[in-house]
């Protein structure tokens, strides 16, 4: 099937620390104007509003009033750092069923100037509060510490994916951390959670990003090459890691099948992937979860550079959020990267032949999990 829409703009605001009298509103307007401007629309062509961020309750109301769009469709999902590619999909679904035309979807944060404590609501689970847990990083540590019970996974093989993201970091001029980062370093800093230290947990930036969707006919008739959205798939298994029914095992599975399913493509055909990397376990779990290595093997499926510039698949080619910004939650920025290797946008760090790019989110404590499988034009 012929896909119905495509990313026909993307861009970044300013990203991070922006300091003192921004707010996430204003970053939000900030991309939504470059993307506009990248695919060569203005604000008065979007008649579809899509917008999440963790410190703005209403934001496409905050988003529509800052750009002065009154849309006739208005979408505020939020589901955590998966919420952009969630509304990727729903965007496709207004568009296709004739309730908007033009979809600008957006994200801002002002985490790092505000403070973590100021940018996100914490929501723990009666059953643990007792424990007084550092989230997010307790939960991510015991999933991190059972996938190593079960499988022998080790704190080597989680330091290699904060190695190989730095790699690819040093390529991106716009990446926040870049300098040097070996396995020794990763496994010396402080510890947070064990297993997890200080290396192992992604950066806390300023920062959003938007894009805009359009039909996959009129991407075509705009300024950039048009990037088609081939499948897309969505699921959630519970909110508090204490519900979470296996620690190794998200929903992903489904997310990834359902979206692989759509575009009729299998893992074997990903040229390059954006994979939510808040902490070092999660692209070890999810490159199992969607298939691209066998359960248990994900630990030794990143050694050896294999996600690294020149290894055999190339992940969080920005440096992802561990080295490149991660303002609050990571997936706008994920998927713009996506978009922009598929354009060939990328300079020093473009992956070569890159056709089909897998963009993964992931929201609360591994909870819900959205993933979209995008092409470009050799691939309708």
């Amino acid at each position: 099937m012929r896909p119905q829409v495509a990313i026909a703009g993307a861009a970044e605001s300013d990203l991070g620390e922006v300091g003192p009298g921004f707010t996430p509103a204003d970053l939000m307007a900030q991309a939504s104007l470059r993307a506009l401007d990248d695919c060569g629309l203005t604000v008065a062509d979007v008649d579809g509003l899509f917008a999440s961020t963790s410190q703005l309750p209403m934001a496409t109301l905050s988003l529509g009033a800052a750009l002065g769009i009154r849309p006739r469709y208005s979408d505020s999902t939020q589901i955590g750092g998966s919420s952009t590619i969630a509304q990727l999909d729903h965007a496709r679904a207004a568009i296709a069923s004739g309730l908007c035309d033009v979809a600008l979807i957006a994200y801002g944060s002002t985490q790092r100037s505000v403070g973590r404590a100021s940018a996100s609501i914490q929501e723990i689970s009666e059953y643990e509060a007792p424990y007084r847990p550092t989230l997010p990083v307790s939960a991510y540590a015991l999933a991190a510490a059972r996938h190593m019970y079960e499988f022998a996974t080790t704190p080597q093989q989680l330091a290699e994916v904060a190695v190989s993201a730095r790699k690819w970091a040093q390529l991106n001029e716009h990446a926040w951390s870049r300098g040097p980062l070996t396995v020794e370093d990763v496994l010396n800093a402080p510890r947070i959670c064990e297993p997890l230290g200080v290396r192992d947990c992604c950066l806390v930036t300023d920062g959003g990003g938007a894009i805009v969707v359009v039909s996959s006919e009129r991407a075509q008739t705009l300024r950039q090459p048009p990037v088609y959205l081939l499948g897309a798939g969505q699921a959630h298994w519970h909110r508090h890691i204490s519900e979470m029914p296996d620690l190794v095992r998200t929903a992903a599975s489904e997310s990834g099948g359902r979206a692989f399913a759509e575009a009729g493509l299998g893992p074997a055909e990903v040229d390059v992937l954006g994979l939510y990397d808040a902490f070092t376990i999660t692209p070890i779990l999810f490159l199992e979860d969607l298939g691209f290595c066998p359960k248990g093997e994900g630990g030794a499926f990143v050694e050896c550079g294999r996600t690294a510039p020149g290894g055999a698949l190339a992940v969080n080619t920005n440096g992802g959020g561990l080295s490149y910004q991660h303002p609050g939650m990571y997936g706008m920025l994920l998927l713009i990267e996506v978009v922009r290797q598929l354009r060939g946008d990328c300079g020093e760090r473009q992956v070569a032949n890159c056709h089909v790019g897998l963009a993964h989110g992931n929201g609360g404590v591994l909870s819900s999990q959205c993933t979209a499988l995008l092409g470009d034009a050799t691939t309708i």
